[in-house]
């Protein structure tokens, strides 16, 4: 990635746009995000979008998960992403029979405000037939007629990319479903190993990826240098991910906020960046930082790079080999 890419990128990110391309958002007299292209789509998205996992996906929080929605898109949010798999009891199969509780609590927002976001979910399944199963339930749901973006989720390993691909594989499925227009784009997410998912944009155009990316990233098998180089290059849309790693980023005698972090990201060439939030004030928070956003000099990139240099078994959990080539992510489908 050049200096060139990389300023001109941020550029557009600091200065943003007055418009909302779905929905107007009620802004409580504050100042909007920044906005940025998303790939080629022709959307500008706001840089933080909404994560549909923390809070979202949690038994027992319904009544804060709907706050957190509602909120969001007061303050301007207009990108949420959700998935199958989030809140889904995984001891019940098949998968499609389980319906997971971040669709629904996003779903009950949607029935007055869907108008006002670009809507991302995902299937975790490989199949052609699984993933329309899959899809038919999202949309229920969700209680929308069309997903803005429907995604292949965590994307691991090449025998998934094979199946995918092959005879009656997921990617049937993704693009049936665009030319019946119940999706719009189409997409592409993984944390785990850059290669496959390189793999993974070469096979076919997709329109978008969710890649994780935080300031361990460069420590092991990072993705910066490697798929949101060659995502940029195909003007993909890019969203962030893993920004704290669940927390894992924090540490009392290192990172202890979310603000140098995400500033980080947002300092790359990425679209938006989703994050799952707990509460409310979670929410705003990282709603303040986005709207505060300058690019991070590369300085001071470097100084969250050398903090983190140490503790990339909790900052890249998810990645392949960081805690060891025996251990992988402890959850294979329900990890963005």
């Amino acid at each position: 990635m050049t200096d060139i890419t990389r300023r001109e990128f941020v550029k557009v990110g600091a200065t943003g746009a007055a418009a909302l391309a779905i929905g107007a958002g009620r802004l409580d007299g504050a100042s909007p995000m920044p906005e940025r292209p998303l790939g080629k789509t022709g959307y500008r998205v706001r840089i933080f979008s909404l994560g549909g996992q923390a809070a979202l996906e949690t038994a027992g929080m319904h009544d804060e998960s709907i706050a957190i929605i509602n909120r969001a898109i007061d303050l301007g949010v207009n990108y949420i992403d959700t998935a199958a798999a989030y809140g889904r009891d995984r001891n019940v199969t098949p998968r499609w029979d389980a319906n997971g509780i971040s669709q629904t609590n996003i779903g009950e927002v949607m029935k007055t405000r869907r108008k006002e976001v670009f809507l991302a979910s995902k299937t975790d399944d490989r199949t052609r037939d699984g993933s329309l199963k899959l899809l038919e339930q999202s949309l229920k749901l969700l209680n929308t007629d069309h997903l803005d973006l429907w995604q292949l989720h965590n994307i691991m390993r090449d025998d998934q990319l094979d199946q995918i691909f092959g005879k009656d594989g997921a990617i049937e499925a993704l693009q049936k479903a665009r030319d019946q227009k119940m999706v719009r784009f189409l997409g592409i997410t993984g944390h785990y190993d850059p290669a496959v998912l390189m793999k993974g944009i070469e096979r076919f155009p997709f329109d978008t990826i969710l890649i994780a990316l935080n300031p361990a990233d460069r420590h092991h098998l990072p993705f910066a240098t490697t798929i949101l180089e060659a995502a940029n290059k195909k003007q993909m849309g890019v969203i962030g991910m893993k920004i704290p790693a669940r927390d894992r980023l924090f540490k009392p005698d290192g990172i202890t906020s979310i603000k140098g972090p995400m500033t980080y990201v947002l300092s790359l060439p990425v679209s938006t960046v989703i994050i799952g939030c707990k509460t409310v004030k979670q929410l705003e928070e990282n709603i303040d930082i986005a709207r505060a956003f300058t690019p991070m000099p590369a300085g001071e990139m470097a100084k969250l790079e050398a903090i983190t240099a140490g503790i990339v078994p909790d900052a890249l959990w998810f990645r392949k080999d960081a805690r060891g080539p025996a251990k992988e992510p402890e959850n294979d489908q329900n990890t963005d």
